[in-house]
């Protein structure tokens, strides 16, 4: 199974489906209801019509209020290769966050901000909350993880360091597009090794493994639900392998017209073009 948001016409709002490989959505219900059971709603089959996926359109299946958890400096090869190698490994991840009005799906057009030289790439998994967690210990907090999906954390270099939080740069318009989610029974423990590689305009710029990650996703989670309540439909972005652009020399940033895709072993490719920052003043 991918899981997918889709919007039909006619103003039902946002509803989960399946995307088959035969180019139709199997519709599994609406947003709200996926979520109160996201677990029974996998195991059921679909209740709702089969649709071609061109008669739809695809967003990400994201409640309005979900939390997007993001870890940074999670890979030790790409905390040694930027600004931050001269610090010590911190005993718990750096964590910031996403609104979720900047997550967007594959095919969706990323804008380059005005006052940026370009957008990095950050080629990433994402876990899927699928059950309430408060204070759990980290073998619970990994066991309600209810899927995965590819993601790219695009990131506005020059905005993000205007300050010590990373929030501003973190949250362009549509710059983190996100793939379908893949139940997690079907990817396995990220911990066993999962092929993590970024493609720009065809070339490999990223390709790292989840099992050298620092901070684990159960780990993580575990950290979080002892300050919040993590609920069913929240997100974690678990950090982004080396080879990061603003780290090269010279630098190398995605400029309009350049293609960046990301590909993840067992979760498939995302792929987004970039264009100009006058895209969105046109969808403003």
């Amino acid at each position: 199974m991918r899981i997918v948001g889709i919007r039909r016409p006619g103003g039902r709002g946002v509803e989960v489906a399946d995307l088959r490989a035969d180019g139709e959505v199997a519709v599994l219900g609406g947003l709200d209801e996926f979520w109160a059971d996201p677990a029974g709603a996998l195991s059921r089959p679909a209740a709702g019509p089969v649709l071609p996926v061109a008669s739809v359109e695809l967003v990400p299946p994201v409640l309005p209020d979900a939390r997007v958890v993001c870890i940074g400096l999670n890979y030790l090869k790409h905390v040694a290769e930027g600004s931050f190698r001269e610090q010590e490994l911190p005993e718990h991840p750096t964590l910031f966050a996403r609104w979720t009005r900047s997550l967007t799906v594959g095919g969706a057009e990323v804008p380059v901000p005005s006052g940026e030289d370009g957008l990095d790439w950050e080629g990433e998994v994402v876990a899927w909350v699928g059950a309430p967690l408060v204070d759990a210990d980290p073998d619970a907090a990994l066991a309600a993880v209810v899927g995965y999906s590819t993601f790219n954390d695009l990131t506005s270099r020059r905005a993000q360091k205007l300050t010590s939080q990373w929030i501003l740069g973190k949250n362009g318009d549509n710059s983190g597009p996100l793939g379908p989610m893949v139940p997690a029974g079907a990817v396995g423990d990220l911990r066993d090794g999962l092929r993590v590689r970024t493609r720009v305009n065809g070339e490999t710029v990223q390709d790292g493994r989840t099992d050298e990650m620092v901070y684990t996703v159960g780990d993580t989670l575990s950290l979080v639900s002892h300050t919040f309540t993590l609920r069913p439909g929240d997100l974690l972005a678990t950090g982004t392998p080396s080879g990061v652009g603003y780290a090269r020399t010279p630098p190398w940033l995605l400029q309009p017209g350049d293609v960046v895709e990301v590909e993840v072993e067992r979760l498939g490719v995302l792929r987004n073009p970039i264009v100009g920052n006058d895209a969105r003043r046109k969808g403003a």
